[in-house]
């Protein structure tokens, strides 16, 4: 049927990256950042005991060379994976100037960033004037709040009661190229945070801020809860990227959970969403037995990097990572013959790294459908120009196939 599926586990980097020592979180560079290999090291040592216990298991990926790819990419023991590889294996790196989600994923699908993401500076007030009193016109309020680099949980639980009081919006960055709006769902209202986002989102572009994130959320101080109806108006790559020439070639295209913001629509057939990573897995499953012959299907699971990463919560990441490993199990005994599986990731977050950002590494490429295959070290793009291959389109940009 020459399906293809490429899943990205958001953060699930393997160390190792040549140009780390130019990233940083806070004044310490990333040299040494191994998101899989720390864990499996703390899990051996008795370091990730809650809710789960003894070494990281992953025996399906680890199969397919997960161990063997981390081994390759950063030289990390990698304790309790001693598996032959089975399936193909390798390491890949980036070139873009960026360790966030947009670069990792356009460069995936073959298309590097051409230009220097704006980030804002880390101080009080984070943003200029003008742009607070343009987020403010737009929401018809008198000002805003927030205006710092923070997490979502602390910076809402800080404005929560001014915003239920005033109405103003809560804006707030990141170490990632971001602007991010907190609202209430139903005091602020949901439509008029997404609108709000929307309206903001031509002006951020053009100063290469990467994306602009509404983030919903409903309760009170103290009791409030973020929902599920975060929207990410990303600016659109620039240039074709493997999901336009699958779909320029009348094939089926597929996303599932982030896919679609992160690629502003561009080439998403179908875009399913919802019912965080479990709902995510769900919708993996029923493609993995419907999905049409030919089809390309692009999936994002992104909880180990919200949830797992930037928390450094390394039990907690240790837990999702061998639930997704029997989600993978499930997944791989619904493909045919002619299917191709790809699991990789776009960037780090170790979370027994520094500060809270993503950490600059290597990523794992392990794959099904095309028997044991040692890869080697490639490049990012070159993942895209393999699924092209196996798709039967023409080859287009810098990657190179390694099927």
């Amino acid at each position: 049927m020459a399906r293809a599926f490429l899943i990205v586990m958001d953060s699930v980097g393997a160390g190792g990256a040549p140009d780390a020592d130019r990233f940083f979180n806070g004044q310490r560079p990333d040299t040494g950042a191994n998101t899989l290999g720390h864990i499996a090291e703390a899990c051996a040592a008795g370091r990730a005991e809650v809710g789960r216990s003894g070494p990281l298991k992953m025996p399906v990926l680890d199969g397919l060379g997960l161990g063997a790819a981390v081994r390759l990419a950063s030289g990390a023991p990698m304790p309790g994976f001693e598996a032959t590889p089975a399936g193909l294996w390798g390491a890949a790196s980036e070139v873009s100037k960026g360790k966030d989600t947009p670069s990792g994923h356009w460069e995936l699908a073959g298309v590097p960033v051409p230009w220097d993401w704006h980030y804002f500076p880390d101080t009080d007030p984070a943003f200029p004037d003008w742009l607070m009193a343009e987020v403010a016109a737009k929401a018809g309020t008198a000002g805003t709040l927030g205006n710092v680099h923070a997490s979502g949980v602390p910076i809402i639980e800080a404005h929560c009661a001014e915003h239920l009081r005033t109405g103003w919006p809560i804006c707030y960055t990141s170490a990632d190229s971001v602007f991010q709006i907190a609202a209430h769902e139903e005091a602020f209202g949901l439509d008029r945070l997404l609108k709000l986002c929307q309206d903001m989102a031509p002006t951020l572009h053009a100063m290469k801020v990467g994306r602009v994130i509404a983030r919903p959320f409903v309760g009170g101080p103290g009791n409030f809860k973020r929902t599920g109806n975060r929207h990410d108006y990303a600016i659109a790559p620039p240039a074709p990227t493997l999901l336009d020439r699958a779909a320029g070639a009348g094939r089926k295209t597929h996303g599932i959970g982030k896919i679609g913001d992160i690629f502003s629509m561009r080439g998403v057939g179908e875009l399913r969403k919802g019912g965080g990573d479990i709902g995510l897995s769900e919708h993996l499953q029923a493609l993995a037995a419907d999905a049409e012959p030919d089809s390309f299907t692009f999936a994002n699971f992104v909880e180990f990097d919200t949830l797992f990463g930037h928390p450094r919560d390394v039990a907690g990441y240790a837990r999702a990572l061998e639930w997704f490993d029997g989600v993978a199990g499930a997944f791989l005994r619904r493909l045919g013959p002619g299917d191709l599986a790809i699991f990789t990731a776009d960037h780090g977050n170790d979370p027994t790294w520094t500060g809270t950002d993503h950490t600059r590494e290597r990523v794992p490429v392990v794959g099904w459908g095309v028997g044991p295959r040692a890869i080697g070290l490639v490049g990012y793009t070159d993942v895209g120009a393999s699924i092209a291959a196996h798709l039967g389109l023409p080859p287009e940009g810098p990657g190179r196939s390694f099927l």
